[in-house]
């Protein structure tokens, strides 16, 4: 069985939206949901691309607070899924950060370039992950933050190295201590490293395993 923080991570680097549960301005004391595209920082927390003309950000901009939630269908009727609370923020990201997020979501550009459209990011503090049936628990928001992490200037320069070696129509997207996210066609493949979690001097052999050949379905 998985621990409680690598189903949580596993969860955050699926390909999918996130649903963003927000405090209404417009209907005072009920929750506002929606769903909206993610990409997750160095340390996992969900990044959001959002309008300020947007009703979920005008609610956050009264109220923080906020939960969001990612799920993934096991089969069989099963759902595991993760529910995030804390407070959502808008944050000024570094050039890094905005290029790992357009790594993710390239067609966002158009946005960046609309002048309204700002990142958010969830400073998680309580963390409810269900990796299915009879497997839910509480995690701590800093637990998540002391992962270990792969910083965005390693990552980026993980990412130069590697893309000249990648076969045609392979993209990559992100790599954290416990993975690598890329592309392959229109495919969004989540590969883990199998080992466990790893620090940069020890990525570029982990991304090797995994990406060549890129379709192979042993993780490293």
């Amino acid at each position: 069985m998985a621990s409680r923080l690598k189903t949580l991570i596993d969860l955050l680097h699926a390909p999918g939206d996130i649903a963003l549960a927000t405090h209404s301005t417009a209907v005072t004391g009920f929750p506002y949901a929606t769903e909206v595209a993610f990409a997750t920082d160095e340390h996992h927390r969900p990044l959001l691309l959002i309008s300020h003309l947007a009703e979920h950000t005008r609610n956050l901009l009264a109220d923080p607070r906020a939960s969001l939630l990612v799920a993934r269908s096991l089969g069989e009727g099963e759902i595991a899924r993760a529910s995030l609370i804390g407070n959502v923020a808008e944050i000024e990201p570094s050039a890094l950060l905005v290029a790992r997020y357009l790594r993710y979501h390239p067609e966002a550009e158009r946005f960046l370039q609309l002048g309204d459209f700002r990142f958010f990011r969830i400073d998680p503090l309580r963390i409810r992950v269900v990796g299915g049936f009879a497997q839910a628990g509480w995690l701590d928001g800093k637990q998540l933050i002391d992962a270990p992490f792969i910083s965005l200037d390693d990552e980026a320069s993980l990412v130069e190295s590697t893309e000249s070696s990648l076969p045609d129509g392979v993209g990559l997207l992100g790599v954290d201590a416990y993975g690598v996210d890329y592309r392959t066609g229109d495919t969004r493949i989540r590969a883990v490293f199998k080992a466990g979690p790893v620090l940069v001097d020890a990525a570029q052999a982990a991304l090797s395993r995994v990406l060549n050949p890129p379709h192979a379905k042993d993780h490293a």
